[in-house]
């Protein structure tokens, strides 16, 4: 598949997202399902909290188009791939659909954290099931692999949930998630087409088109947020195209190529974790210590914080791409400067010290810890 069939992907999730937002924007302000102000929430106005369904729709806009290409004009892709792993695929669509439809209950009727957390784990169950899994891990010291055996279900689950939180946690700002998982994806696609893996190039290509199509209305000043139902499906949809695009050979680099790719939620939700550890507050306790509160904190105002986690995202997926190919020597060096340089800005920001939430956050903050 060429960069213009990707691009022509890429342009039909834009269009389908941004006309199908307004839409949805529309039914959510009817339905009242509204994302209301107060505690670490930087708005200060309901906002429509339902964009993850219009992204969804661009989703599957792209993918029809890419099957009935496949049907009418021989293009390479999904059937091929169905072909050879249907059940693969089909488990994929299940679980997606599982996750955006814990998603879109949770920001209707508030459900629980742990029955959350159960239907995340039921979700990526079903991927995991289906034959997609991190069936190995190879040994970063010589070429051998070291086979999970029974432990590739659970271990394949705990990522897929890990990725889809992540996402979620940062989902803190205007364009924010949106953006990181459209520059996360655009490196995947990179990896993914580079590696013949077309099925998860394809699905790279939608997310990216979602999220473009959705910035439209959800850049600073947002008109519309996207929700558990978005951030959960996001997230889970950037595990499942590592796992199909990356995962699938036996080079030492490929388990930290996405992790790399998604440094920055993956940094801020593990700075939350020490910083909790560190001050004995609860995994639970919200606070305004993730980095975008830490930047607006510095004086930056939403865009001008938002743009500059683009640009550290960026940096840190174009090196995840890079270090794909190069030798051992740059990969190496490429890893110490993206740690050191992740690790002076996290000392600048604070992110380990304490951050007291706002008294009024326990029911407003419930969503995003």
């Amino acid at each position: 598949m060429s960069l213009l069939h990707y691009i022509v992907l890429i342009a039909v999730g834009v269009g389908v997202t941004a006309l199908v937002t307004p839409l949805v924007r529309n039914l959510a302000v009817k339905r009242h399902i509204m994302a209301l102000p107060g505690g670490r929430k930087i708005h200060k106005k309901p906002i429509p909290e339902t964009g993850g369904t219009a992204m969804i729709i661009g989703m599957l806009a792209v993918f029809v188009f890419q099957i009935m290409g496949e049907k009418y004009f021989g293009w390479r892709g999904f059937v091929s791939d169905i072909s050879s792993e249907p059940l693969a695929l089909w488990g994929i669509l299940l679980g997606t659909f599982v996750i955006y439809g814990v998603g879109l209950v949770d920001d209707i009727k508030d459900i629980t954290p742990r029955a959350k957390l159960i239907g995340q784990i039921v979700a990526a169950s079903i991927v995991a099931a289906s034959g997609l899994r991190i069936s190995f891990i190879s040994n970063p010291f010589n070429d051998s692999i070291i086979l999970l055996g029974i432990l590739a279900i659970p271990a394949t689950v705990l990522y897929l949930v890990s990725f889809a939180n992540i996402i979620n946690l940062i989902d803190g700002l205007d364009g924010l998630a949106a953006g990181l998982s459209a520059i996360a994806s655009a490196s995947l696609l990179a990896l993914a087409a580079g590696a013949n893996q077309l099925s998860a190039a394809i699905i790279a290509a939608a997310v990216i088109g979602s999220c473009i199509g959705f910035l439209f209305f959800n850049f600073n000043p947002a008109s519309i947020f996207m929700g558990d139902e978005g951030a959960l499906t996001l997230g889970f949809l950037l595990g499942i195209i590592s796992l199909m695009g990356v995962m699938k050979t036996t080079a030492a680099i490929a388990l930290a190529v996405p992790l790399l790719i998604v440094g920055i939620p993956i940094f801020d939700t593990l700075s939350a974790i020490i910083r909790r550890v560190r001050h004995n507050k609860s995994f639970k306790e919200a606070d305004r210590g993730h980095i975008h509160h830490r930047l607006l904190g510095r004086g930056f105002n939403q865009r001008q914080t938002v743009l500059i986690i683009y640009g550290w995202s960026a940096a840190l997926a174009i090196g995840g791409y890079a270090i794909r190919y190069a030798p051992f020597w740059v990969r190496t060096i490429t890893f110490i400067v993206l740690f050191a340089l992740t690790g002076l800005l996290a000392y600048w920001l604070g992110l380990f010290e304490s951050v007291k939430a706002p008294a009024n956050s326990a029911d407003s903050t419930k969503k995003k810890l």
